[in-house]
């Protein structure tokens, strides 16, 4: 049976393996909030109602590619689009293509910087890989102008961070609702977090923490995961309430 994504692929572990899901959009949290086409997710309420629910529901989708034979894989890419032209219907104007590419860009970037930041860094091979699964995705919901290689979305994906990034209101009402959902000192961690992950323009914008302790935890936590304390770990770092859909991530 053939695969959007093949066996052994780099691009299956890293969207198999829930800790690094979880640096994902951390990373994603930070910068899309900075995005100046946010007010997007203001019009459908979905996102600042609950970021959290949100994380699990875009999470269920990249997962339904990765995993699943390549026509389903194709069809859910289809019905994202589906869903996307339908928000743009209601509102009356279309969602920039910039602002597609952006989202794009940003699940390639944050996947590499959360593997490495966990593992190691990836091959150029792997590299490829990786930037190719979600090119291919973005051709599949007819992004246009997506590169087409890796080498030529490093540098779109500087020229974005450069002209699409911004601090608005809808900026700090996101992280507001962050540290509603998350509590203060999860939220601090959160924070700390996105420090260590982000490009430099979104740590910036953002005024995050630099050099934090968590910057020397991360060897901790790989020791606890080795000793079997994973599930300990995650209890105490994460929301209880959320606990079980978190550990669903790993497959």
């Amino acid at each position: 049976m053939a695969y959007f994504v093949k066996r052994g692929s780099i691009v299956r572990q890293i969207w198999g393996d829930a800790d690094v899901i979880l640096l994902v959009f951390a990373g994603s949290a930070a910068e899309f909030a900075l995005n100046r086409a946010v007010d997007w997710l203001f019009f459908t309420g979905k996102l600042p109602a609950d970021p959290i629910a949100r994380l699990f529901s875009t999470v269920r989708y990249a997962q339904e590619i990765v995993f699943q034979p390549d026509d389903k894989a194709r069809q859910t890419i289809a019905r994202m689009g589906s869903i996307h032209t339908g928000v743009e219907q209601k509102r009356g104007y279309s969602i920039p293509d910039w602002a597609y590419r952006d989202v794009l860009y940003m699940l390639i970037d944050y996947s590499e910087r959360a593997y490495e930041m966990l593992y190691r860094p990836l091959t150029n091979s792997e590299r490829e890989e990786l930037f190719h699964t979600f090119r291919e995705v973005g051709a599949g919901m007819h992004v246009p102008d997506l590169p087409n290689t890796y080498a030529d979305w490093q540098v779109d994906r500087e020229a974005h961070l450069n002209q699409d990034l911004v601090r608005s209101e809808f900026t700090d009402k996101l992280f507001q609702r962050y540290r509603e959902q998350l509590g203060n000192w999860r939220y601090d961690l959160l924070r700390q977090v996105q420090g260590m992950l982000v490009p430099k323009q979104v740590s910036r914008l953002l005024d995050l923490p630099k050099k934090t302790l968590l910057t020397y935890s991360l060897g901790l936590y790989g020791m606890l995961n080795t000793l079997g304390l994973r599930s300990l770990v995650q209890r105490v770092l994460l929301p209880t309430d959320y606990l079980d859909q978190i550990r669903a991530l790993d497959r």
